[in-house]
């Protein structure tokens, strides 16, 4: 069984203050409307290089939520893109943000009340 919290090392950012920075992150790159889009990559990045120091913990699910979160996210803005040709994208694509923060806001309050975000969509 792994433990919710692990012992840390206190070399650098905690897992758990670093699983707060990815959100962070991502947070503001959405908020920003893009503006700041380069806060979500820099927090895809780093789930991806944490993500093996990461494993076995609580923490690897929530690097693993992340990462589905911004492909998936990205797929469906991508199709709403397209879709807006035949008028339809502006309606999908609003669905697809609303999720995106959705997810995001899910794994979050799951990050800060300890527990592995639910993996369900």
């Amino acid at each position: 069984m792994t433990q919710a919290f692990p012992p840390e090392d206190n070399k650098g950012l905690s897992m758990r203050n670093l699983t707060h920075l990815i959100y962070g992150l991502f947070a503001v790159g959405l908020i920003s409307a893009g503006f700041f889009g380069v806060a979500v990559i820099a927090a895809i990045i780093l789930a991806y290089l944490k993500r093996s120091d990461a494993a076995g913990t609580v923490y690897a699910s929530h690097f693993d939520w992340i990462i589905r979160t911004f492909w998936w996210g990205l797929l469906w803005v991508a199709l709403s893109a397209l879709a807006t040709l035949i008028f339809i994208g502006w309606l999908t694509g609003l669905i697809a943000v609303v999720w995106v923060v959705y997810r995001l806001l899910k794994g979050w309050l799951a990050l800060a009340s300890g527990q592995p975000p639910a993996e369900q969509y």
